[in-house]
């Protein structure tokens, strides 16, 4: 685990790294995470969330890599340093042809080359996206999980119909809808829960061992 949560007087505070998988101006999952943030600001406290863009991340080549171990190209080790400083993670991200975004399935590739940056940290998913709402786009987010050895939280699932009554977002894709806002906040907390075991484990697993 190489995130390592901050301690506040009789409180942990936990960074969450949160990636939106949708590189548009006015992308409603960027509003997600804009709305998640603030949640955590008004509401959760111990919860920080910081948006980590990945639009400068160049295409997966790994002709690209330097010689050594680590040797990546300046954006990219950049990124890896904001993964590695997390205690857990937040993605946001629509639905592709029923599957991941390219740009967030490129980031999780560039975190995942060794070594794996996203290990051993609890994970959280929302999506905006059409009729479905995101939700096969999620799962294979979770399949990818697996071999990147992160625990995704797995209920509440928040797959917002972006595009259906009643509007979710304005037109620069803040989210607007009270409903909505309520899902993400148990979300949050559902990942702030689970973050926490997982780091409390660690803890103990280290005092026993010492």
């Amino acid at each position: 685990m190489e995130g390592s949560a901050a301690q506040a007087p009789g409180k942990t505070v936990l960074r969450v790294v949160a990636i939106s998988g949708s590189l548009r101006r006015a992308s409603a999952n960027t509003g997600l995470i804009r709305a998640a943030a603030e949640i955590c600001r008004e509401s959760i406290p111990g919860l920080e969330v910081e948006h980590v863009d990945i639009s400068e991340l160049p295409l997966l080549n790994t002709d690209l890599e330097g010689p050594g171990p680590g040797a990546f190209p300046a954006a990219v080790e950049a990124f890896r340093g904001k993964v590695r400083a997390a205690d857990c993670f937040l993605f946001a991200s629509p639905e592709y042809n029923y599957s991941i975004s390219g740009p967030l399935k490129n980031a999780l590739d560039w975190g995942s080359r060794p070594p794996n940056c996203w290990g051993d940290r609890a994970a959280a998913i929302l999506s905006a996206s059409g009729g479905s709402g995101g939700s096969r786009s999620q799962y294979h987010v979770r399949q990818v999980g697996v071999f990147l050895d992160l625990h995704f939280v797995n209920k509440p699932e928040v797959f917002t119909r972006a595009h259906q009554p009643p509007s979710k977002f304005d037109d620069d894709g803040n989210l607007v809808d009270p409903d909505t806002k309520d899902q993400v906040t148990k979300v949050l907390l559902a990942l702030q829960a689970l973050a926490l075991r997982l780091h409390l484990g660690k803890l103990a697993v280290a005092a026993h061992s010492s």
